[in-house]
């Protein structure tokens, strides 16, 4: 069931999650709620995915148990504020970041990680 109702595709569980990982390349994941804080940055990825072939992009519900392997990353450690926004590499998180963030500071990450 899809909590998120946004355009980005949603990944509705832990295990969904490792394989859109293993299997794709580049991966940034919004682990959020339908929020003032998530949904800019849901409308800055939908625009964003139209830039990025390379890159996958989905948005996760963070109040659902399958949210964990996002929420105890050793990445995610202290963050306070929605939404935790990860990117993965060949698998392995190399970036995550909490709270929200504007079009320029995902890109920068983008650019910096995924291109």
């Amino acid at each position: 069931m899809k909590m998120l109702q946004t355009a980005i595709h949603e990944i509705e569980t832990a295990s969904e999650l490792e394989s859109i990982i293993s299997k794709n390349e580049n991966v940034m994941v919004c682990c959020g709620r339908m929020g003032p804080m998530c949904i800019p940055v849901y409308d800055d990825m939908e625009e964003l995915e139209e830039e990025h072939e390379n890159i996958k992009f989905y948005s996760m519900g963070f109040d659902t148990p399958e949210a964990a392997p996002i929420r105890n990353a050793q990445m995610c450690r202290g963050f306070m504020g929605l939404p935790f926004t990860v990117y993965y590499k060949n698998g392995q998180m190399i970036e995550a970041t909490s709270s929200i963030q504007n079009r320029e500071q995902i890109s920068s990450i983008l650019d910096k990680h995924l291109n």
